[in-house]
């Protein structure tokens, strides 16, 4: 199992810790994840990141596909690629219908078509087999709608580069997972809980099915983002750690059209979910954060002391996890992370 670190997206001012991403290089995590919601974007961070470690790779998780065309994805996936000596794996994700047509103004539509035909268009660019026609339900290259001028032609990019850079999706939903584990290199799932693999494995072997050539788990990332907190007081960590599950499981969508909620509904926590959701969705926020379980919690993170961590670390490593990705802020955490996998 390798490590990685997510740094997350900014809140209302940006920031990275470059010291945290310097000594996770140093120690040999495997790589670095930005993220972006509606602040800051997963880029240009990731620059500013690629031009300040050496060994470490860069990652998104994720770029939102609905922010951006499949082809200046893929030529911003050559383009860090390139600047990065090579360091580059693209993540990618729908997000929500909210952000989707509340922020980027676009029909959130049928995710899962759209993020095939935008994989397939990505790769089309980095082959560079021929110049590039595609027609499908969410694009068409070259356009030829009723507004087009008729004058646009098929083109290849002009920057040539790696055409097997990774590929991650975020998925979260049954036909997600599957999607992912059919067309991706890896997966970037949340709040994932080691214990219930079985939730997702009859979708991950699916996945594989239709790719067929043999694909499996032994040739897919599995990356999770894992938060991470040490202390001696297992409570006081727990509680750093519910914010975020209760933004996700009760904010991050709409009654009934909330993935994360879903998730954990799954997971077994159906009324606990619907408590936090009512409580958020209220104004609650801080009352929401306290309902979030203490089993739930340590179900999707490691939390507390040295010794807690590391006896519940292994459960992870069974799984079949293959990128532990830490959302850590403790350089003490990265250390322990380091000592305990590396």
């Amino acid at each position: 199992m390798r490590l990685g670190l997510n740094i997350g997206y900014s809140r209302s001012q940006l920031g990275v810790d470059l010291s945290l991403v310097q000594q996770a290089d140093r120690l040999g995590f495997h790589s670095v994840w930005t993220a972006e919601a509606y602040g800051s974007d997963a880029v240009s961070p990731l620059c500013w990141i690629a031009a300040r470690t050496t060994r470490i790779k860069v990652g998104t998780a994720i770029m939102q596909i609905p922010a951006r065309t499949p082809t200046l994805t893929a030529t911003t996936a050559l383009t860090l690629d390139q600047l990065s000596d090579g360091r580059f794996l693209l993540g990618l994700g729908v997000s929500g219908p909210q952000v989707v047509e509340g922020w980027h103004g676009v029909p959130f539509g049928k995710p899962l078509l759209r993020t095939r035909e935008y994989v397939e268009i990505v790769r089309a660019v980095w082959r560079r087999e021929k110049p590039l026609e595609f027609k499908g339900t969410y694009y068409e290259i070259p356009y030829t709608g009723p507004d087009a001028t008729g004058l646009g032609k098929p083109l290849k990019s002009i920057l040539h580069g790696r055409p097997d850079i990774p590929i991650y999706l975020a998925a979260i939903g049954p036909r997600n997972v599957a999607l992912a584990a059919e067309i991706a290199d890896g997966w970037l799932p949340v709040f994932f809980a080691p214990d219930r693999m079985s939730v997702w494995r009859e979708h991950l072997e699916a996945g594989f099915r239709a790719a067929g050539g043999g694909k499996s788990l032994a040739g897919f990332d599995v990356a999770p983002t894992v938060p991470v907190m040490l202390g001696s007081d297992v409570d006081a960590c727990r509680v750093a750690v519910k914010p975020r599950l209760a933004l996700y499981v009760g904010g991050m969508g709409a009654r009934g059209k909330n993935f994360y909620n879903e998730l954990v509904t799954r997971y077994g926590y159906e009324a606990d979910a619907k408590r936090i959701q009512d409580l958020y969705l209220g104004g609650k926020k801080e009352e929401a954060a306290a309902a979030v379980p203490d089993a739930l919690v340590d179900e999707v993170a490691l939390c507390g002391p040295k010794e807690r961590i590391r006896e519940r670390l292994p459960r992870w490593k069974s799984s079949g996890v293959t990128t532990l990705i830490c959302g850590a802020v403790q350089p003490e955490a990265l250390e322990l992370m380091a000592e305990l996998v590396l």
